[in-house]
Formats: C-alpha cells, sequence, structure tokens
C-alpha cells in the first residue's frame, strides 16, 4: 500500500470491554472485492495501528512487550475485515500490507525482536566498581601479610 494512499484516522467500533469490532461491511456480490478489502484495511487497521504506534517515540517501536497487542489487533483487523469481504486470508493484498509495516516500522529491529542497550548506571557501575575494589584491597592484603611475615604458623 502506497504510503500516498492512506486514509484519515477513524477509531473501530468498541465493545463493552474496549475491543474493538471489524466494521459490518454489506456484499452484494459474492468474492472478494480487492480494491474495498485494501480501503478497508487502510481506514480501520491501519489507522489505528498507526495511532497506536504514535504514542511511542520511534525508539521504541522494537519493544515488542510495548508494540506485541498493537500488532496482534492489526493482525485480527485484517482477518475480520477478510472474512467479511469473503476474502481469503492471508493473500498477496495482507502480504503487501505488512511487509509495508515491517519495512516502515520495524526495518531497524535486531533480529531477535529485542532492542539491544547497556543496562542503567545504577546496575551497570556496582558491576564495574567493586571488583576493582575487591582486586585492590586483596592486593593490600597480600602486601601488608608478605610484611609481617613473623607469627605465620
Amino acid at each position: 500500500m502506497a504510503k500516498g494512499n492512506l486514509l484519515p484516522i477513524k477509531r473501530l467500533p468498541s465493545t463493552a470491554r474496549g475491543q474493538h469490532r471489524a466494521p459490518h461491511v454489506a456484499v452484494v456480490v459474492s468474492g472478494c472485492h480487492e480494491d474495498a478489502y485494501g480501503n478497508f484495511v487502510q481506514e480501520f487497521c491501519f489507522s489505528k495501528f498507526k495511532s497506536d504506534m504514535g504514542t511511542l517515540r520511534p525508539m521504541l517501536w522494537c519493544d515488542w512487550e510495548k508494540t506485541f497487542g498493537w500488532y496482534g489487533e492489526l493482525i485480527n483487523c485484517t482477518f475480520l475485515i477478510a472474512t467479511k469481504l469473503d476474502c481469503y486470508w492471508p493473500n498477496k493484498l495482507v502480504d503487501e500490507f505488512f511487509i509495508g509495516i515491517h519495512q516502515h516500522y520495524f526495518k531497524n529491529c535486531p533480529v531477535s525482536g529485542r532492542s539491544l542497550h547497556d543496562p542503567p548506571n545504577t546496575v551497570l557501575c556496582p558491576f564495574i566498581v567493586v571488583p576493582i575494589f575487591v582486586t585492590l584491597l586483596m592486593t593490600a592484603v597480600v602486601v601488608w601479610r608478605s610484611k609481617r611475615s613473623e607469627g605465620i604458623v
């Protein structure tokens, strides 16, 4: 899906528990209408996903724990619309759609799915400083004991 073809953001109708339902789509002729399917996926699924991802800073897009729920809703939305429009799922449009999603939102993510970074300084500093002090302390003890040779049993 081209970025220029994106429709304005609209929310899916919500149920009482906050879950989103697929839009009710009446299809007169049987069979999948790919143009309608692509438009509905853009209008209902992508617009919500784009809105949700917009609440995160781009550096957090690779944090699977933050994006997992939204990504699952996106998958479910494309499936529900395909079902309503009597389209196969997955299909070529869905594949191209998710390739576009991954190229835009997840292209800089590591293969493992987790963003690698240093731990906070409150964790890192003790792991550096304590071994240095222990090494210096043990060296001082050895030097001190070597100078006090009397009284060794």
